[in-house]
């Protein structure tokens, strides 16, 4: 004891105490590294519709038949007839970076291949996302035109107000 009543021992550090506190800092520095690393890994890709094989529009030469287009790249998604008849085969993939996240477009693809009247290639596109816009094929709204019709012009209409003819 010192004169002024204070205690002159000395405060030691409890060499296992700090031992499990870097232990304690360690294990929640590494459980938060490895949730990023979960939540990082967890997305998604998704591939809708036609999957084009590799090397597959290189066996469509201009003027091939139709049978061979059909045996090369298969069933079309659709078909048109108008100005002669085109397969299309669509696709698209998107991704989705967490399982409660939206989905984001990466690519689209329309492959067109045009036929003239005796049914041989005519030509062969290959659209992507730059080359059409992206909407929304189930829509909960319907657009109109015209103007918007209001409680008080069937009611003017049914006085002949406004009408020009009295």
């Amino acid at each position: 004891m010192q004169g002024d009543g204070t205690s002159s021992a000395m405060v030691r550090s409890n060499p296992t105490s700090s031992a499990r506190g870097l232990a304690a800092r360690c294990r929640s520095a590494a459980a938060i590294v490895l949730l990023c690393a979960a939540i990082g890994g967890c997305g998604e890709q998704f591939q809708r519709g036609y999957i084009l094989p590799p090397g597959a529009l290189e066996q469509i030469p201009i003027g091939a038949s139709q049978d061979q287009v059909l045996i090369v790249l298969g069933t079309p998604s659709t078909v048109a007839t108008l100005n002669g008849e085109v397969f299309y085969y669509i696709s698209q993939r998107s991704e989705r970076r967490l399982a409660f996240m939206t989905e984001h477009v990466i690519d689209q693809r329309v492959i067109a291949v045009y036929f003239d009247k005796n049914r041989q290639v005519r030509r062969l596109a290959n659209y992507g996302l730059k080359d059409g816009r992206i909407f929304d094929f189930i829509s909960r709204t319907t657009p109109t035109s015209g103007a918007e019709v209001n409680y008080v012009a069937p009611l003017f209409k049914a006085l002949n107000i406004g009408q020009g003819n009295n």
